[in-house]
């Protein structure tokens, strides 16, 4: 079942008035009750599902870019915040943010849509949920984008190597008990806003404020910080075994100025994804790719769901 929230209402509301070229009254606000999960996501458009999966430390306003321009494009646009997130559950526990549970999540937000399948894309560790979402549950993912992402059997080789390890040293940071907290909570956030430095253009003080405003969320520094804890404690045996090729056609977009993912990483084995269409590289766009090369992205996207279309959209 899916609930409506007010837009005008508390922080959702303040947020949904910032979206670039959308009234609140074209974006529509609410939650998903998945199992014993509530999923927050902001809605815009009709037609063919895409749903848009954030990544760290950001939130469906992440997207706020894209959001316009894909419904006018003729989408239904759904945008979460995923479990640990904002104002969606943060559920206690490392276990609760295993990567097939997050998987699982995002079947059952296509399904609560009234959706059979979707048109599926990710950002950083949202794009790592979408590359499990696609390997786990093929029948829900239509086509697939990733942006900035690596498939995670690239990652796993990327951190066999000392220049990865010194990119990806949070990851062994976040798991850390108790610390982490005190860390990214520490003058007003210095921690989080740091990994947001590259944009170009830089976020403005409002958004900023805006992130902020739902790292503030209780619990939810733990609960954004829990996905890599559960990654670092996954067995790399177990990780390996739970692969599988994946067979949506498959679009990796990838800003070449990322500080965290090295751009070897970009291009996933054939094997692991027979379909995959190209690989875009973006040479001046930072990991925040879609706040860097906002335009570019859109039409990138809207090019590769363009067969998803009806032909007269097209």
């Amino acid at each position: 079942m899916s609930t409506s929230e007010d837009p005008g209402s508390g922080a959702s509301g303040m947020a949904v008035q910032q979206v670039p070229g959308l009234s609140r009254s074209e974006l529509r606000e609410g939650y998903a009750e998945i199992g014993d999960v509530r999923l927050h996501y902001v809605e815009a458009g009709d037609g063919p599902l895409i749903v848009l999966l954030h990544g760290f430390p950001e939130f469906w306003f992440g997207w706020r870019l894209q959001i316009e321009p894909l419904a006018a494009a003729g989408f239904r646009v759904v945008v979460p915040d995923m479990r640990g997130y904002n104002l969606s559950s943060r559920p206690d526990g490392v276990a609760a943010y295993s990567t097939d549970l997050l998987a699982a999540d995002i079947r059952a937000l296509v399904q609560e849509r009234g959706a059979q399948s979707a048109l599926l894309v990710g950002h950083d560790w949202g794009g790592s949920v979408a590359w499990a979402t696609a390997m786990n549950h093929p029948e829900v993912v239509d086509r697939l984008a990733i942006l900035n992402a690596a498939h995670p059997r690239k990652l796993s080789q990327g951190l066999h190597h000392p220049g990865q390890l010194r990119k990806s040293w949070y990851f062994f940071f976040f798991d850390l008990p108790e610390l982490p907290e005190s860390v990214v909570h520490a003058n007003h956030w210095h921690f989080f806003r740091h990994f947001l430095r590259d944009a170009h253009p830089a976020y403005t003080p409002e958004e900023v404020e805006r992130y902020v405003e739902a790292w503030s969320q209780p619990g939810a520094a733990t609960g954004m910080i829990n996905y890599y804890r559960s990654s670092v404690r996954t067995s790399p045996k177990r990780a390996e075994a739970a692969l599988r090729p994946i067979s949506a056609p498959t679009l990796v977009i990838w800003g070449e100025r990322d500080r965290y993912l090295g751009p070897e990483l970009a291009e996933p084995e054939h094997d692991d994804v027979p379909n995959l269409d190209r690989v875009e590289r973006l040479p001046d766009a930072s990991h925040w790719v879609h706040h860097d090369e906002a335009e570019r992205v859109t039409q990138l996207l809207t090019g590769f769901f363009a067969p998803a279309l009806p032909a007269k959209n097209r």
